[in-house]
């Protein structure tokens, strides 16, 4: 039973991990960050509502008390995610990223304490301390930041909209299907964009094309966009879901940190992203201490509480 749980989140970690590669070919196509994150979000929200609605309909149904919840989600466990994520790719590497939003669990951290005023063990302030080190070692801060500064802003964004997620997690209960609260997550996200995204200016014929970022291989432009909306999105997410009921929120969680090793490795092999030698060093470092973070509050009511769903990056 554990080892088929490892393993799907295992699997969920490596889906989740190809919406950035697959981004970045949409923007190779000419389609801005909003664009593509708008695309995502209807389309999975869409097609997830879609299977729901067929296989599972009680899912669907929302408890009126609980409609300010889902809002929220939407708006910052979803749209804010994706749509600073999608923007940070621009200007980062997909690997250097993923790496800054998964301190999510160092901001939940800070907030935990210095908002909410509670007492944290130790170890949850050294798992923050040795991922603010490791985010240095990535950013090689000592040489004045050699990443763009304006992409790092948009990557601690999503981070600290995902950091967002695990708080907006406490308010998680059982009157609240998992997969129908993603469903109407990417629904809503994908609603909430439109007036920024405009998606009647998407240039549509785009996804006739065959387009090949900088230095990656050329791929059709559709399969690129329904890779990133039935497998980087739907699957991966059924997938976390079964994943954490058969463990935990907190070893979920921990398992869904390889999509930070499984993005790096295919905006490699596809877009031809490499990590230099401080940003590998740097994100073990990190994720070492997002990790630690993450086990020190697990298991505080008031901290990041065992929701049952997958942490929504990537």
């Amino acid at each position: 039973m554990r080892r088929a749980g490892l393993l799907i989140a295992f699997a969920s970690s490596w889906c989740f991990a190809f919406s950035g590669p697959m981004a970045k070919y949409l923007g190779a196509a000419g389609l801005t960050p909003l664009e593509a994150v708008w695309v995502r979000m209807a389309g999975a929200g869409l097609l997830l509502l879609g299977i729901l609605a067929a296989v599972r309909p009680r899912a669907l149904r929302i408890p009126r008390s609980r409609l300010p919840f889902f809002l929220a989600y939407a708006v910052v466990a979803v749209a804010g995610v994706q749509a600073l994520y999608f923007a940070a790719i621009t200007r980062l590497p997909v690997g250097v990223t993923l790496l800054i939003e998964f301190t999510s669990p160092v901001l939940v951290v800070l907030w935990v304490r210095f908002v909410r005023r509670v007492r944290l063990p130790r170890a949850a302030f050294t798992g923050a301390v040795v991922a603010v080190v490791g985010l240095g070692i990535v950013v090689e801060a000592w040489s004045g930041l050699s990443l763009d500064p304006f992409g790092l802003l948009l990557a601690f964004g999503a981070a600290a909209c995902c950091a967002g997620y695990f708080l907006l997690s406490d308010g998680f209960g059982d009157d609240v299907d998992p997969l129908g609260l993603i469903a109407w997550g990417l629904a809503g996200a994908a609603v909430v964009l439109v007036p920024i995204s405009r998606p009647w200016d998407i240039p549509w014929q785009a996804l006739t094309l065959t387009a090949a970022p900088e230095g990656g291989y050329a791929v059709p432009v559709l399969g690129a966009v329904l890779w990133m909306i039935v497998i980087a999105t739907v699957v991966a997410y059924i997938l976390g879901v079964t994943a954490v009921r058969r463990l935990s929120a907190a070893v979920g969680s921990t398992v869904a940190s390889l999509e930070v090793i499984a993005g790096a490795v295919i905006a490699w092999v596809l877009v031809g992203e490499a990590l230099g030698v401080f940003q590998i060093i740097g994100g073990l470092i990190v994720l070492t201490g997002a990790y630690l973070a993450q086990r020190a509050t697990a298991d505080l009511p008031v901290a990041v509480r065992e929701s049952g769903e997958p942490v929504p990056v990537g």
